[in-house]
């Protein structure tokens, strides 16, 4: 046996030992309970400062120096609401074209201006705002803006691009329909809000998208892509003064159109919906469940409150959703809630998907859990467990330029104070358990709460219907997502 061989033997065997030593390890040795929280991160955030250009266009700036990158949003303070009632999905179609053609270049030729700045374009809309963004190093930022007033004050609008934009729509429309879970979210929202500005489908149905024109296009970029409807957000290795200097420089020659801006409709209108609603898909091999109920908007005081009542209820894998659907009795891969606030109202939604059978034992837990919510004081280890979850979200959301933008850009959208950026985690922590269980008695009663139920109807309705007499159920190929009662003509 040669020598090399006998040492690669004699570390085989050091190896062996050690690896034996480390996995003799007992039970006793293990946690029975997770770590108690940390102390709530402190943010560094300076104040962001607010400037108005002559034409109307706000220009925010947050300085974050020492790294030199900038983010730049150009957003919007109107979205999907401004949608006409036959043509859900307008605002969205819209802002897709933005960055398929403007000021004589192709899609790929805005592409590749992009890229040649060390960014990227993207576009988008939704409820109350919507807009486009990049972020690039500070030395491009010029060029960088220069590159987005081009897309917003002069995009082509192209008839192929809209054909294009359409038929990707409804692809990606069609799977989502042919999940149970998001039919039942989409109709719940329709259960809260009526025939309301935020009761349709954001970004369409396949009959409203086959309505619009591309007369349609231009005249939702008319109506709502104005600078003194507009709020540019630069974020990163900048000054106040600079982004003054160079948002004059982009923008200054957008002019404020003389018509005043139209006013937002209405989110919400009175429904004569039923408050348990199956929507029978027949041969589906799941069944979606949705709870949905009226929330207060944005601008709220209880804001926060909110927040955190959201964080207990279903805002991340260990709330209490699912904790009793998925966690103990292994009835859905997944449960969840979503507080969601608007400019002129709100939505609470909590929805899983489960096996058709216990489609009515999921409605009666996720309505016990709001019910608890209002009921009965969260534990203080519980609470600080969901707090400490929202405060770690929000300080890594901010640890990007492009993060820190869109935060203040929300902010200024819906009319906060700037300065809550900086105060998010103290507001947090300071929600007590007296003021959730007031707050989710007045907001996410069941009592009052919609719920749907999508799914193959002949394996869970009398069962549910024993429990529910009040339910009602419609035939999936009834169902109308374009009409404010689900039901059309």
């Amino acid at each position: 046996m040669t020598v090399h061989a006998l040492k690669s033997i004699r570390i085989s065997a050091l190896a062996c030992a050690l690896f034996a030593a480390t996995t003799v390890v007992n039970a006793a040795d293990f946690p029975s309970t997770p770590p108690a929280p940390g102390p709530a991160p402190k943010l560094q955030i300076p104040t962001p400062v607010r400037q108005v250009l002559p034409n109307g266009m706000e220009v925010i700036s947050v300085a974050r120096p020492g790294l030199p990158l900038v983010t730049a949003q150009l957003l919007l303070r109107r979205g999907g609401e401004m949608d006409p009632a036959d043509k859900a999905g307008l605002a969205d179609l819209t802002a897709t074209l933005l960055t398929k053609g403007a000021a004589g270049r192709s899609a790929s030729d805005l592409a590749e201006a992009a890229d040649a700045l060390g960014g990227s374009l993207g576009s988008s809309a939704g409820w109350d705002m919507g807009g486009v963004g990049m972020t690039v190093t500070t030395p491009k930022l010029p060029a960088a803006l220069s590159l987005l007033a081009d897309v917003v004050e002069k995009p082509t609008l192209a008839q192929d691009e809209l054909d294009r934009a359409r038929a990707q729509a409804l692809d990606d429309l069609r799977q989502r329909l042919s999940r149970p879970s998001s039919m039942a979210s989409l109709a719940g929202a329709r259960l809260v809000f009526g025939s309301g500005a935020y009761g349709h489908s954001r970004t369409g149905t396949p009959a409203s998208l086959a309505r619009i024109t591309r007369d349609d296009v231009v005249a939702m970029h008319a109506q709502v892509y104005r600078p003194d409807n507009t709020i540019l957000v630069l974020a990163g290795d900048i000054t106040p003064q600079q982004a003054l200097q160079l948002a004059q420089a982009a923008f200054a020659g957008w002019a404020k159109p003389a018509q005043a801006m139209a006013n937002a409709p209405a989110g919400r209108a009175a429904t004569k919906l039923p408050m348990l609603l199956v929507i029978d898909q027949h041969g589906a091999g799941q069944a979606g469940v949705a709870l949905a109920s009226p929330a207060p908007d944005r601008a709220d005081p209880g804001y926060f409150i909110g927040e955190v009542a959201n964080a207990v209820l279903g805002g991340s894998y260990s709330a209490r959703l699912n904790q009793e659907i998925r966690i103990k009795r292994g009835l859905s891969y997944g449960a969840s809630s979503r507080f969601d606030p608007r400019r002129s109202s709100g939505l609470w939604s909590a929805g899983a998907q489960t096996k058709n059978p216990s489609a009515p034992q999921v409605v009666d837990l996720m309505r016990g859990e709001a019910a608890r919510l209002g009921t009965t004081p969260v534990a203080d280890d519980e609470l600080a467990a969901r707090k400490a979850t929202l405060a770690g979200e929000y300080g890594r959301g901010l640890q990007t330029t492009q993060g820190l933008a869109g935060t203040v850009g929300s902010l200024a959208v819906y009319g906060i104070d700037l300065a809550e950026v900086g105060r998010y985690i103290d507001r947090v922590q300071a929600v007590t358990p007296a003021q959730i269980q007031g707050y989710a008695k007045a907001n996410i009663d069941p009592a009052h709460a919609a719920m749907v139920v999508v799914g193959d109807a002949s394996q869970f309705g009398d069962a549910l219907r024993k429990a529910h007499p009040e339910a009602v159920t419609i035939p999936l190929d009834k169902v109308d997502l374009d009409s404010g009662d689900l039901r059309g003509k």
